[in-house]
């Protein structure tokens, strides 16, 4: 199941490394965000246009679909980082210590084996679809207005390379943890547990209105 998660950092080449990243994947994912806005607002202006004027939106499913790839995958090593993908820790939750980090490095290097091959494999679909020769450097086109597809296809390699950076900065941190010994490692999700999340979310809470009073003292 998915969880909240906390992961530490400290002045390490490993924790630089892994905010560098991050850095990187919060950006990635408000592209993800903005774009599932703007095929908000695309949906709202087909919609006003086929009620009002009897004319949707041309080409509005042709933008759908160079926008998925943004959607589904640009946020995907953010949440990895996070540790909020979904899981089965029934297992899991039972080991702690070093054994804990072996099954996490194990799961985490499998999952770096498929992405490499998932990397592969996208950009030679993104190969196919691009042409330096070709009009607007693409050999297909979505169906409607003729979007070149080169584009959303390369959106795929990239943020599966990514969360290759992500999943060896994490099989790094468990080798880490594993040879020292470490009950807290850097860099990796760490999964917290119902009251962990419980006081945190109330933390949050907190500041939230510490902060609107604050506010509210200020403009009075």
């Amino acid at each position: 199941m998915a969880g909240s998660s906390s992961v530490l950092t400290d002045d390490t080449l490993l924790s630089r490394l892994d905010r560098a990243v991050y850095a990187l994947e919060g950006k990635l994912a408000l592209l993800s965000g903005l774009a599932v806005f703007s095929l908000m607002i695309l949906a709202v202006v087909s919609v006003t246009g086929r009620n009002a004027i009897n004319q949707p939106l041309p080409g509005y499913v042709d933008w759908i679909e160079q926008a998925m790839p943004l959607i589904a995958f640009m946020g995907v090593s953010y949440t990895q980082r996070l540790g909020g993908h979904i899981r089965m820790d029934l297992f899991i939750g039972m080991l702690n210590g070093r054994a804990l980090w072996v099954v996490e490095l194990l799961t985490t290097f499998v999952i770096l084996l498929v992405m490499i091959l998932l990397v592969w494999g996208s950009f030679a679909h993104f190969q196919r679809s691009f042409d330096f020769s070709a009009p607007m450097w693409s050999r297909d086109s979505s169906m409607d207005i003729a979007i070149p597809l080169w584009p959303a296809k390369l959106l795929a390699p990239i943020a599966f390379s990514v969360l290759c950076a992500r999943l060896v900065l994490q099989c790094w941190g468990y080798i880490r943890a594993i040879v020292n010994n470490e009950r807290s490692p850097i860099a990796v999700p760490l999964i917290e547990d119902a009251a962990t999340q419980a006081a945190n979310e109330a933390a949050t809470v907190s500041d939230f209105d510490n902060e609107a009073k604050t506010s509210g003292g200020v403009s009075s």
